[in-house]
């Protein structure tokens, strides 16, 4: 099981990225929370990973953070949400905003979710709260980490594809994705990043 790799970031399209390790790529796929915090290309990284080993493939999740690693973990335990949901849930909501979700019992907000159903939403409220309760009782902000700013690409070709195609990788349809990210494009101007919009588009589309 591979638990943690340092190497330097290749590629970064969300939400998969190309990290080099001792001259090996891994490609590990993210959460738009763990791609806000991403160096530059060209920079060294350190993740955390979660590997997931099937019949056909071996995939491989990363985080900046212990907290977003236990969140996932937690997550694919739950009946019915397997390691892509738990990314997409893990991209709409920061931590403490799902907790909150949880705590509340708001079965509307975890519904606008893509993959979420109203019966998804309520395992997620039944088997986590528990979860949650006895992991705050030893470390009470564990899942609240602070998002930093994106940090600028450089050689994008266009930052309102890139954007799309991740939303339709997190489970958006793609009519969905792209009149968000041209609603949040026309605010934010040329100058944003693909990040930029996707981070806007996913806060729209959950608000």
């Amino acid at each position: 099981m591979i638990g943690h790799l340092r190497g330097i970031l290749l590629e970064k399209i969300p939400p998969f990225m190309l990290l080099e390790v001792a001259g090996v790529g891994y490609e590990i796929e993210a959460s738009m929370n763990t791609f806000y915090r991403l160096p530059d290309i060209g920079k060294e990284v350190s993740l955390y990973t979660h590997m997931v080993v099937r019949e056909d493939a071996q995939l491989l999740y990363g985080f900046v953070d212990l907290q977003e690693k236990w969140l996932f973990r937690e997550l694919i335990k739950t009946n019915g949400v397997g390691p892509k949901l738990a990314i997409t849930i893990l991209s709409g909501t920061q931590g403490d905003a799902f907790i909150r979700c949880v705590e509340l019992e708001d079965v509307a907000t975890l519904c606008k979710l893509p993959g979420v159903g109203k019966k998804t939403a309520e395992r997620l409220i039944i088997e986590m709260k528990d979860r949650l309760k006895k992991h705050f009782v030893a470390a009470n902000d564990l899942l609240s980490p602070k998002i930093s700013a994106p940090q600028a690409e450089v050689g994008r070709v266009d930052s309102r594809l890139e954007a799309e195609s991740a939303l339709a990788a997190l489970g958006y349809k793609p009519a969905q994705a792209t009149k968000a990210v041209e609603q949040v494009y026309k605010q934010l101007g040329a100058q944003a990043s693909s990040e930029d919009l996707i981070r806007h588009a996913l806060k729209s589309m959950i608000s």
